[in-house]
């Protein structure tokens, strides 16, 4: 639980030593330290856990089963100024826990990044956005921000079993379920007249698309999570969030943060202060010259 800057030095040091380690999340600031740890660790046969607490949130763990292949994702993760992990912005602080949520489903490659933020109340992004494609046709926007004026941890999931609308904060899950003719496509009401377009339209909530409420159950999260990881250190089995996934969350986060950086805010290059989480709505003033007390004492030469 050391800040973030120091993960890759503190935990080389422990699984050199034979120790099994459990890092809180991100595992390490950038993608060449989080994998050269899993190397580490897979060199001294030690267990490396990440802390992504979310993988055991019984809103996750509630749904999780129902949302294999998805094809849309979209989390929002906000929250009041903290004053912690002042050492990282809002991607590897809040993003990075939905990262991987959603990295979690998909294991292709990510094909594409797209991604802009801002830095308001010191060096590091406090509001972000992304968009990421996948291989697999995977679609996932995310956004996050840790100068929100009150808390918002959702996430929707679309995949072909049904659309999942998740509300971390509230505990509530809710699974909507669309009937087998939904799926085979043979519904289709914009070909019918509108009267039975309209008697039709009644049968959308009971029988074409149907939601029911996901009771979560009441489990300590923290508790779930390190139990894993003491189960994992006995039995050898690897833990939920393995070194291996909280690589590839900070690698993902990382390309993030690259576009982030190179974001251009003008849709050109030429203004360097409209690029990047840092940029300004007008150029920086330059200072004019100090004149030293000697040069002012100089009679000025009159033209001509």
């Amino acid at each position: 639980a050391a800040p973030t800057a120091n993960h890759y030095e503190v935990t080389s040091t422990l699984l050199r030593a034979g120790v099994h380690c459990l890092v809180e999340k991100p595992l390490a600031t950038s993608a060449d330290q989080a994998e050269r740890l899993v190397q580490i660790a897979r060199n001294h046969s030690r267990v490396l856990q990440v802390g992504h607490v979310e993988r055991f949130n019984p809103c996750w763990t509630a749904v999780e089963s129902k949302l294999r292949t998805p094809k849309f994702i979209e989390a929002e993760r906000s929250g009041p100024y903290s004053g912690r992990s002042t050492d990282i912005g809002v991607v590897m602080d809040l993003m990075v826990h939905d990262l991987d949520l959603i990295l979690s489903l998909d294991s292709s490659p990510v094909q594409s990044v797209a991604a802009s933020g801002l830095a308001l109340l010191g060096s590091h992004e406090d509001i972000a956005e992304a968009r990421i494609e996948f291989a697999s046709g995977l679609i996932a926007n995310v956004k996050a921000s840790r100068v929100a004026t009150a808390p918002k941890r959702h996430m929707q999931v679309y995949a072909p079993g049904g659309h999942a609308s998740i509300d971390f904060s509230a505990s509530e899950v809710a699974f909507t379920r669309p009937d087998v003719n939904v799926i085979a496509r043979n519904i289709a009401l914009d070909e019918l007249p509108a009267s039975e377009r309209m008697a039709a339209k009644e049968k959308i909530p009971t029988e074409f698309l149907t939601t029911e409420q996901i009771e979560a159950p009441k489990r300590n999260a923290i508790l779930d999570e390190q139990n894993d990881f003491a189960i994992s250190i006995q039995t050898d089995v690897s833990p939920v969030v393995s070194g291996e996934a909280g690589a590839r969350a900070v690698k993902v986060a990382n390309q993030i943060l690259d576009t982030i950086a190179s974001h251009q805010w003008d849709g050109s290059g030429s203004r360097p202060w409209r690029v990047g989480p840092l940029a300004t709505t007008a150029p920086r003033i330059i200072p004019m010259p100090v004149r030293d007390a000697q040069t002012e004492s100089q009679p000025k030469r009159r033209a001509g």
